[in-house]
């Protein structure tokens, strides 16, 4: 995040990729619907205390564009089509690796932030931490 930050701080059109493994449901009691033509979830707000529904709401109040994904295999193909300057991704280790590799061919500064608790459901993340890099 060091080495990127101050292209990061520079750039005006960003977008931020949330893991869809942070929301507060994973059944149908999650209100989010996935629209595959972008492809993202998109947050139907429907639980005041979803780590999810924080992360957009914050984000959306900064200007930024929110995907909620399943997998690091969306970024490509929303980079393409949208042209972002700036990327701020939350995820596991090896999907910000992954990701990581593909914002630095496409010479897109991006800022990471780690999930603090891993796996592929109910994992976590710092808001407060996403609330400095934003």
């Amino acid at each position: 995040n060091l080495l990127e930050r101050d292209k990061f701080v520079r750039t005006r059109k960003r977008a931020i990729f949330l893991p869809h493994c942070s929301r507060k449901y994973m059944d149908n009691r999650c209100k989010a619907i996935f629209d595959s033509n972008i492809p993202s979830y998109i947050c139907g707000h429907c639980s005041p205390d979803c780590l999810i529904n924080r992360a957009v709401t914050l984000a959306e109040k900064k200007g930024y564009d929110v995907y909620i994904l399943p997998g690091s295999s969306c970024v490509s193909k929303i980079l393409k089509a949208k042209g972002y300057e700036g990327v701020v991704g939350v995820a596991c280790g090896e999907e910000i690796r992954m990701s990581g590799e593909i914002l630095n061919s496409m010479g897109i500064a991006g800022q990471a932030i780690p999930l603090i608790k891993n796996g592929c459901a109910s994992t976590s993340f710092n808001i407060e931490t996403l609330l400095a890099v934003l």
